[in-house]
C-alpha cells in the first residue's frame, strides 16, 4: 500500500509538481509584503515599498505569462503552457493592488488629485493603460469565454504584449538615474517577442526537433 501511494505521488509530483511549485512562488510575493506589513518590516516610507513591491511582482508575472509559449517552444515544456494564463491572472492581481496601493493609500482615494497625477506623469499613464488591457484578458481567461469567442479570443489575448510593452515603458520611464534593470526587462521582453514571430518560432521548433 505504501509502496503504491509512494510511486502515484511521484507520478503525482512529476505530472503537476511545475504547476504546484509555480502557485506557490507565484503567491509568495503577496504573502511576504502580509507578513512584512504585519510585523513591521517594511521600509521607512511603507507605501512607496508596497507600491515597488506590487509593482514589480505584476511585471514579473506579465513576463512569465509571456514566457510560456516561448518556453514552450524552445524546450517543449508541455506544463508551461498549464500556467500561461494563470501567470496572467496573477499579474493582473498584482497590477490590481498595485494601483490600490497607489489610490487608496498612497493618495487617498482623491480622485481629482490622481486624475491630475495620470495627466502630468505619463509613466502613470503607461501603467494604468496595462492595467486597463488586463482587465479583459483576466474576465476572459477561462475555457467558457474561449468556446464563446472563437478565434476572437486570440486575437484579444495577443493584447497581453502591447501590456507587456505599456508595463515596461511604466518602469523605465518611472526610473529616472539607473535604467539597468527596466533596459534589463526590456531585453527580456524583446527576447520573448521575437520568439513569437512565426518564422523565427517555426525555425526554433525545427531545430528543437532535431
Amino acid at each position: 500500500m505504501a509502496f503504491r501511494l509512494r510511486v502515484y505521488l511521484m507520478s503525482w509530483l512529476r505530472t503537476n509538481g511545475f504547476v504546484v511549485i509555480s502557485h506557490a512562488s507565484a503567491c509568495l510575493p503577496l504573502l511576504v509584503l502580509i507578513w512584512d506589513s504585519a510585523s513591521g518590516n517594511l521600509s521607512v516610507n511603507p507605501i512607496q515599498d508596497a507600491t515597488f513591491r506590487t509593482g514589480k511582482a505584476a511585471l514579473l508575472m506579465l513576463m512569465l505569462s509571456l514566457a510560456c509559449t516561448p518556453l514552450h517552444t524552445v524546450t517543449g515544456f508541455k506544463p508551461a503552457l498549464r500556467m500561461r494564463n494563470w501567470f496572467g491572472l496573477y499579474a493582473f492581481l498584482y497590477a490590481g493592488l498595485h494601483f490600490l496601493v497607489f489610490s487608496a493609500l498612497d493618495f487617498g482615494l482623491d480622485w481629482v488629485l490622481i486624475g491630475r497625477e495620470i495627466v502630468e506623469k505619463r509613466y502613470i499613464l503607461a501603467g494604468l493603460a496595462a492595467l486597463v488591457i488586463l482587465v479583459p484578458l483576466a474576465v476572459t481567461s477561462t475555457q467558457g469565454w474561449q468556446r464563446r469567442l472563437g478565434k476572437m479570443w486570440k486575437r484579444l489575448h495577443r493584447l497581453a504584449y502591447l501590456a507587456g510593452v505599456l508595463a515596461v515603458l511604466h518602469y523605465v520611464w518611472l526610473v529616472k538615474s539607473d535604467v539597468r534593470e527596466p533596459l534589463l526587462w526590456s531585453t527580456v521582453l524583446a527576447v520573448l517577442l521575437i520568439l513569437r514571430i512565426p518564422r523565427v518560432r517555426a525555425r526554433v521548433s525545427r531545430l528543437r526537433m532535431r
